[in-house]
């Protein structure tokens, strides 16, 4: 039997790099996402399945779920991961925008987990991707920011209400990870980066790291990996921060 893996928002960015990472390590994965990805490599085609779906929707993780424990398949984690970043000042915050991205970025999150807590067996994993931004305000912010704090305290009472199960819960928290999602928030005038994001990132790194460099997407990937895997099996609840050392705890 092989061990499955849902990851939601894999298409691109952050999320097809935990795929590829997880179908390269022998799982079976499981990629849910509005828009389908072109070019897999052919010698990872058997081993990744690709869902259209949308995550605001409960009945489509159930679908991802379902599907992961067919055709001989076990699933062993569920990765939240979809979701979105956008700077808006709190004069310009609309109900379309705050539902839109609360139902993405939080409520999409409870459904995956919902889910995975339906079908996971003692040993199972649910790792949510959320952000340094859930555990610090910063301006133009507040809507992006509020719903990673979300996501913090889901996974914290989920660690304790699946603990007795042996189903593991964590979260993990990368700083600004260069993808072109973001590069798309950053391009937006409210942004921190004023419509210039590759002088903003590179100044963030200069002076926000200890490292002087971002993280990559791969090094993100890693952490996921180990979180799944039964090297980690003594660590639940935990928001764990991939950020080069822009918050050292």
């Amino acid at each position: 039997m092989s061990k499955s893996v849902v990851v939601t928002g894999g298409s691109q960015g952050l999320g097809w790099s935990m795929v590829e990472s997880l179908a390269r390590n022998g799982y079976y994965v499981v990629s849910g996402s509005r828009t389908l990805r072109e070019n897999i490599p052919s010698e990872l085609k058997s081993l990744i399945q690709q869902v259209q779906i949308d995550v605001r929707n409960e009945k489509d993780h159930l679908q991802l779920a379902e599907f992961a424990n067919s055709g001989g398949n076990n699933l062993v984690s569920y990765i939240n991961n979809a979701g979105f970043s956008a700077w808006r000042a709190i004069e310009n915050i609309e109900e379309g925008f705050l539902h839109d991205i609360l139902e993405t970025n939080l409520i999409g999150y409870f459904w995956g987990s919902k889910a995975a807590a339906k079908h996971l067996n003692s040993g199972g994993t649910i790792v949510n991707i959320s952000s340094l931004a859930a555990k610090r305000g910063t301006a133009n912010n507040s809507a992006y920011v509020a719903s990673k704090f979300g996501v913090t305290g889901l996974t914290q009472s989920l660690a304790k209400e699946l603990g007795p199960r042996n189903i593991r819960v964590n979260a993990v928290c990368p700083v600004l990870v260069e993808t072109e999602g973001l590069h798309a928030a950053l391009s937006d005038s409210q942004s921190p980066a004023k419509g210039n994001p590759a002088e903003f990132l590179s100044n963030f790194a200069a002076t926000q790291t200890a490292l002087g460099r971002l993280p990559t997407a791969q090094e993100v990937s890693n952490l996921v990996l180990f979180l799944i895997g039964d090297d980690s099996s003594g660590i639940s609840g935990q928001s764990i921060n991939v950020d080069c050392g822009v918050l050292p705890n």
